[in-house]
């Protein structure tokens, strides 16, 4: 893979972990449709997913890097600790980004994004308009429950949701083999989208704030391995109290023709059945 501007970087689990590999396919077509959309050239796509993994054809743009990693056998937290659990998805994930990574490691920086979430498009452009800092973090963003028509401005992104941070290449210290990649290195630096950042901000170097909403968590879908709960609850929860509650609705959003344009790849949305609608402009 050629140096790009910027690599968006998509690590997909072992389709055995998958409830529904049609749904989870459905959806990372979403999400490649919305990377795709950047309004500003000198960015890449990078899917990983393992071997024999039934993946729909990928637009221009982008790349698949097979992988040979086994399932992850706490992909469901079952009897296992909360921190036991935890630390099996960050190795699971952090090894898929890391191998993604060493792929496109000619770029100046990468976004680690979840196979089902959504990005503006003037990401790209931003990063070139700013090119040198050690990256951003998108504080706000919205969430959005498949099918609704509305969609929520989060103001602690960063710190709910994975698709959350854009990161200069060197600052990852990208090993030169995945062989010299200890697993303590990639579960902190790329299983988890808090512990990186908070390294940073320990040590001088916090990320400065994207000034625009930067992307869309989908939240309340069956396949989601957080098992986040759905939009109305997220927003009124009962450890609120009215004054809170009150804030939050203000926060509301409809998901307006602008708002697709920017985040779900144009006039095309995503539906619950994970189907694409084209919506009328």
């Amino acid at each position: 893979m050629t140096g790009s501007l910027l690599t968006f970087v998509i690590p997909v689990r072992h389709q055995d972990n998958a409830a529904d590999w049609g749904l989870l396919t459905q959806r990372l077509q979403q999400t490649i449709r919305s990377v795709s959309a950047q309004d500003t050239p000198g960015w890449r796509g990078v899917v990983v997913a393992n071997e024999g993994a039934d993946l729909p054809a990928m637009p221009p743009n982008w790349d698949v890097v097979r992988v040979g990693f086994p399932p992850n056998v706490l992909h469901e937290r079952g009897s296992a600790d909360k921190e036991t659990f935890y630390d099996a998805f960050r190795l699971d994930k952090g090894r898929r980004v890391l191998s993604g990574m060493m792929a496109a490691r000619d770029s100046a920086y990468f976004m680690i994004v979840d196979d089902d979430d959504f990005v503006s498009r003037r990401l790209t452009g931003y990063v070139g308009a700013n090119k040198g800092q050690i990256g951003w973090q998108i504080a706000v963003g919205y969430l959005w429950e498949d099918g609704s028509r509305i969609v929520f401005l989060h103001d602690e992104f960063a710190r709910i949701c994975g698709t959350s941070h854009i990161i200069r290449n060197d600052i990852y210290e990208l090993p030169e083999s995945f062989a010299d990649a200890s697993e303590d290195y990639m579960k902190s630096m790329f299983g988890s989208h808090v512990e990186l950042p908070a390294k940073l901000q320990q040590a001088g170097m916090p990320l400065p704030k994207l000034p625009f909403p930067g992307a869309v968590y989908r939240i309340g879908h069956a396949g989601a391995h957080s098992k986040s709960t759905g939009l109305m609850a997220q927003i009124f929860s009962k450890d609120r109290n009215l004054l809170q509650s009150t804030v939050r609705l203000s926060r509301i959003r409809l998901r307006t023709r602008s708002l697709r344009d920017e985040f779900f790849g144009g006039s095309v949305a995503a539906q619950p059945n994970g189907q694409l609608e084209q919506q009328s402009r």
